[in-house]
């Protein structure tokens, strides 16, 4: 597919570089941060570096993909078959790609306080983030909220798995676990909770009053991102966890 994107589709005295400066990342769309990645504009008639960013989220769109989810696994082939985009951009992207997926995956330090999801869909990164298969596992955390460690308890296919609360509770016990967060992945990106997530979720808030381990959080996490059930639902409220 050839796509005709126009220099006069693209905004006179866009400056990316100085709106990050001034305004923060966040305020950047996708195709503003591949053109500070790209560098400067092709030249006379050709695409701005915005206009290339634009067209490059284009092609990794086509066939009703998600551009993020295809620009996370892409080549430097499939980059270089975009007209403008050579091997030293190519490898720009790629480069800064896989920085973002460390940045990811990197697991605080052992003791580290655990008091925001974040931190723990952090610790989880590696094991769930980018996985192309569900797969359900926990953070163990002593009585001041402290990380002990991650454990990955079950492993399904590409599109479920199965967790029952006795292995959940039985790992945390078995590792030392006072409180524990539990967390599975959605290789699909999207992080809605099924009804199975939203049952399995009350039966641990459940079994947790009676053993007196409580369950702080549910996270969902996938493509990137991560979801707090704790945060987005009304069922800690349902069923208090004392802490």
């Amino acid at each position: 597919m050839t796509y005709h994107l126009r220099i006069t589709d693209i905004p006179c005295g866009d400056r990316p570089r100085e709106r990050l400066l001034s305004q923060g990342a966040k305020s950047l769309s996708t195709a503003e941060l591949l053109a500070i990645l790209l560098g400067t504009g092709q030249g006379p008639g050709k695409l701005s570096a915005v206009g290339l960013g634009q067209l490059i989220l284009q092609t990794m769109g086509e066939h009703q993909r998600d551009p993020l989810s295809s620009l996370r696994d892409v080549s430097a082939y499939d980059l270089t078959q975009i007209s403008g985009v050579g091997p030293a951009k190519a490898t720009s992207i790629l480069a800064a790609i896989e920085l973002g997926k460390r940045v990811l995956q990197a697991i605080p330090p052992e003791k580290t306080i655990v008091d925001d999801p974040a931190i723990a869909a952090a610790a989880l990164s590696h094991d769930l983030m980018w996985q192309a298969q569900e797969r359900f596992a926990i953070v163990l955390l002593d009585i001041r909220h402290r990380l002990l460690g991650t454990k990955v308890i079950t492993i399904g296919t590409a599109t479920e798995t199965l967790a029952h609360p006795r292995e959940i509770f039985k790992e945390v016990i078995r590792h030392g676990g006072v409180r524990c967060i539990v967390a599975h992945n959605h290789p699909s990106g999207n992080l809605d909770p099924s009804p199975e997530d939203l049952a399995l979720t009350r039966q641990l808030l459940q079994g947790a009053q009676i053993l007196g381990i409580p369950v702080l959080d549910h996270l969902i996490i996938g493509n990137g991102d991560y979801r707090s059930l704790r945060q987005t639902t009304q069922l800690w409220q349902e069923t208090p966890q004392g802490v």
